[in-house]
C-alpha cells in the first residue's frame, strides 16, 4: 500500500513526536507493523542505508522511505514531519533544562530515559533479527560489528571492514 503525501507527513510527524530515545524503533513499529507500508526487509534495507550514510540515521532513513513513495516531495515531507514537532518540543525542553537541569530529580529522570532508550534499540534489533531470520554468517557479521563498536572502532572503519562479509553472507542465502 502506498501512503498519500499527507499520510506520509503525518506518520513522520507522529514518529518524530513519539520517538524520544530513538525514532527507529517507533518508525519500524508504525511503518511495518501498524501501517503495513513496508515489509521488514524493506525497512531493514532503508535503515541499513540510513546508517551507512553520513548524518543522522533516522533522518536518512526517513528521506529514503519518503523518496521511495513520492520522490523528492516525499523525501521533503518525511524530513519535515520528522523534524518539525520535535524541534518545537526541544526548544521548550532546552529552556526548562537550562533552568532546572541541575536538580537531582531531573538528573534521575534523564538517566531513566536513557536506559529506556537503550532498551528500545536492543528490542528493535531483536525483533528485526527474528523476522529476517539471518544465517549464522550474518549473525557473525552482526556480532563482529557489535564487538568492534564496544572497542570504539570508528563506524566508517567497521562498515568498510564488515560490509564485504555482510554482502557476501547475504548473497549466499
Amino acid at each position: 500500500m502506498t501512503p498519500t503525501r499527507g499520510q506520509l507527513f503525518l506518520a513522520y510527524l507522529r514518529i518524530g513526536l513519539t520517538g524520544f530515545g530513538g525514532v527507529n524503533a517507533w518508525a519500524r513499529q508504525l511503518l511495518v507493523e501498524e501501517k503495513g507500508w513496508l515489509s521488514d526487509q524493506q525497512y531493514a534495507e532503508a535503515l541499513g542505508m540510513g546508517q551507512v550514510l553520513p548524518g543522522p540515521n533516522a533522518l536518512n532513513c526517513a528521506i529514503a522511505i519518503g523518496a521511495r513513495f513520492h520522490g523528492a516531495a516525499g523525501a521533503a515531507l518525511a524530513c519535515l514531519g520528522l523534524l518539525a514537532g520535535p524541534m518545537a518540543v526541544l526548544v521548550l525542553v532546552a529552556a526548562a533544562y537550562d533552568r532546572y537541569g541541575q536538580l537531582p530529580l531531573v538528573r534521575a529522570v534523564l538517566t531513566g530515559i536513557a536506559a529506556a532508550a537503550a532498551g528500545m534499540v536492543l528490542g528493535t534489533a531483536v525483533k528485526m533479527a527474528v523476522k529476517l531470520r539471518p544465517t549464522p554468517l550474518l549473525w557473525l557479521t552482526g556480532a563482529l560489528a557489535l564487538g568492534l563498536a564496544m572497542l570504539h572502532v570508528p563506524l566508517p572503519l567497521v562498515l568498510l571492514g564488515l560490509a564485504p562479509l555482510g554482502i557476501w553472507a547475504a548473497s549466499r542465502r
